[in-house]
This record gives C-alpha cells, structure tokens and sequence, in this order.
C-alpha cells in the first residue's frame, strides 16, 4: 500500500523502466460531475502495489504513462478519463483485454469471466455498493482491488496468443487505439441536447431554448462538480423550454423541477439562458436522424444487415463489433462513411457491401450456410 508521496516517488522510479504494466481504478462518480479517483492499482512481475490517491498526488504518474511503456487494463473507458484528469494525459501504449477478448469469442467479458476460463483462477467478487473513499480501507476492500491487476497480465498473454492464432491482432489493436484517443474525450456541451431523448421532439423556438439550456447545464454541472440531474432533471429542461418561464416562482412550479434543482442562484441563471435564446434558431437536428440512405438502396439495409450478424457469428465475434444497421447506413448514404470506410472492417463488410450494392457480387441462400455473398456472374 502507498500511502505517502516519498513511496509513490520511489514505486515510480521502478515503475518507469518495466516494458509494460497492469492498471486499474477505483473511483466514485454517484454524487459528482467528474469522478473521483479512490484508489489505484499496479502491477508487473515481481510487484503489486496499491496508490492512495487521497494521499498521493497521481501527477507524476504522466512521465510512466507517457513513456512508451504498455498499460494493460480491463474496460478501460473510464480509467482513462481519470488518468486524463489527473494527470493531463492518457497511455501512449495500451491493450484493453476486454476490447480485445471481443476478437476471440467473448462479448464485453468481465474480467472475472476472461481470469476464469482463460487462467482457471477466480476473482473475488466485491461489494458494489463499497465506498472506496473511506479510510482505513478493509482487507477484503484491499483484496478485491489487488485482484483487478493480479493476473492481467496473464490473461493479456492468453488473449494476445488467441488473436495471433486467428490473425485478428491487427482488429484488436485498431479497436483499442479507437478507444485509447477518444473515449476519454470531456463531453462536449454544445451536443448535450443530443442525449436527452424529450427533446427531440421539440420543434422551433422550444428546441432553441432546450439546446441553450443543455448545453449550460453541461458547463454548469462541470463547474459545481454535481450530477447534470441534480443541477435539473431532464424533463424539468424540457419543461422549461416549453413554458419559459421569466421568474423563479413559476420556474419553479415547472414538471420536472424539483427542490434539488436550480439552487444557490442557479435558477436565476437557467432565467437568463431562456431570455437570451429568444429568437435563436435551433442547430440543425440531423445528428439525430438516420442517414439519408437513398430509396434504391433502403431495401438492401435489412438484407445487409442480417448478413452481418451471420458473418459475425460465422467468425466468432459480437455483431456491434463488426457493424450496427447505424453503421451500414452511415456506409449507404452519402457523405461519411464511418466505421465501416477504412480498417479492417472495410476490408471484412465496407467493401463487400460496397460491390453487393454495385451489382458486383449478390448475396444467395445455402442451406446449411445461410447468406452468402458470392461474385456476380457479369456473362449475358
């Protein structure tokens, strides 16, 4: 256990020269905007040690994280929006054993599900409702967190062995670099209407004011430090860009609007959004709309996609890795192509649905087989 920031230091100093290393966190983010780091884990042969963040300060853990060394973590998301917090940068190397348990069989594995079957070894099972900001920490807190990042390392070999024997390296690798630089990314505000089902089905100056007020409540919310819920509930939002109100009283009395929201002078501020955004035109809502795949084309999304899920099958792997009816979409209608446009998943379904809709190749029944994309004979 590290508890001072002279044992911090020296772990660093070993820490630095190790090729690569198991990671995890432990945090709280129930009652806050940000999350709050509880406690860390580290490992590499020959040593495990535990990081008190309340008595550590984790900064400069970014000369370990920029050094080239490979973190080797589990679910990694959230983890590397605290390492960016906390120390201004995120791994330049990592392998996120459940992104890359997806290539070999698995869907989205618990780590106590990859440790079992591919190590034979259990993970304790913890208390989800364990409050890791408390001091001292039990032993059974202490065990459970040690065997987050105990065999990591292990089970990495395991599965780095597995993508080898099905060449599905490269897959994985460009799935964990998709997520190493941009699932830690801070939400940007100017978006954060998107995410609020109600609004969508506000129209004119009711979705000007609704988006004015998402996207304050976003930077509000980051600045107390408290959930977006709690600084006002989403249908209180839309509550408020309906009525729009002009006073805190009838603010107030707003479906949605409850005694927790708009404190310490919040309500009035919500006020002044509303006032501004009169006349403003809503952004445009196309973010939230399918594609505009073309009418010739629409009758090809279902077959494209059932295609898909058996080829998925087929291979071993989860559908929503290789592609969504978003995806395909996105691959049909003009402009982007998304996921499916470069990579490896343009080589295994981007380009096979490009020449299927070019008339190139068709897609034929097999029994026993299923759908089956075979070339098109061009012969009169």
């Amino acid at each position: 256990m590290i508890e001072t920031q002279g044992g911090f230091d020296e772990l660093l100093d070993e820490w630095k020269g190790v090729e690569r290393y198991a990671l995890d966190t432990e945090f709280h983010r129930e009652g806050t905007y940000h999350p709050r780091v509880a406690l860390v884990q580290v490992a590499w042969p020959g040593r495990l040690a535990l990081i008190d963040p309340l008595a550590v300060n984790l900064a400069p853990l970014s000369e370990v994280l920029a050094s080239g060394s490979c973190a080797v973590m589990h679910a990694a998301r959230q983890d590397l929006e605290i390492l960016h917090r906390e120390c201004g940068l995120v791994p330049t190397e990592l392998f996120d054993t459940q992104v890359a348990a997806n290539f070999v069989g698995f869907s989205n594995p618990s780590l106590g599900t990859l440790s079992e079957r591919l190590t034979g070894k259990k993970v304790p099972k913890g208390d989800r409702l364990t409050d890791w900001m408390r001091r001292p920490l039990k032993p059974t807190q202490l065990s459970y967190a040690a065997a987050d990042v105990r065999d990591l390392l292990d089970i990495a070999d395991r599965l780095i062995e597995q993508l080898d024997r099905r060449d599905r390296t490269t897959w994985a690798a460009d799935a964990i670099e998709e997520e190493r630089t941009d699932s830690w990314t801070t939400r940007d505000p100017a978006v954060a209407w998107t995410r609020i089902k109600e609004v969508r089905h506000l129209r004119g100056q009711a979705l000007a004011t609704a988006q004015a007020l998402a996207m304050w409540r976003e930077e509000a919310a980051a600045s107390d430090d408290v959930p977006t819920r709690n600084l006002l509930s989403d249908l209180g939002l839309v509550g408020l860009a309906q009525t729009r109100p002009d006073t805190v009283k009838t603010a107030r009395a707003v479906r949605g609007v409850d005694g927790r929201n708009l404190r310490h002078g919040r309500a009035e501020d919500a006020l002044a959004v509303i006032a501004a955004s009169e006349g403003a035109e809503p952004a445009d809502a196309a973010s939230l709309r399918s594609p505009e795949v073309p009418g010739d084309l629409r009758s090809a999304i279902g077959l494209v996609t059932t295609w898909v899920k058996q080829l998925a099958k087929d291979l071993d792997l989860d559908p929503s890795t290789v592609a969504t009816r978003h995806d395909v979409e996105m691959l049909l209608a003009p402009g982007p192509d998304g996921r499916l446009g470069s990579g490896w998943r343009a080589e295994l379904v981007g380009d096979p649905i490009r020449d299927l809709v070019a008339g190139q190749s068709a897609l034929a029944f097999q029994r026993g087989s299923g759908l089956v994309l075979e070339p098109r004979s061009t012969s009169a």
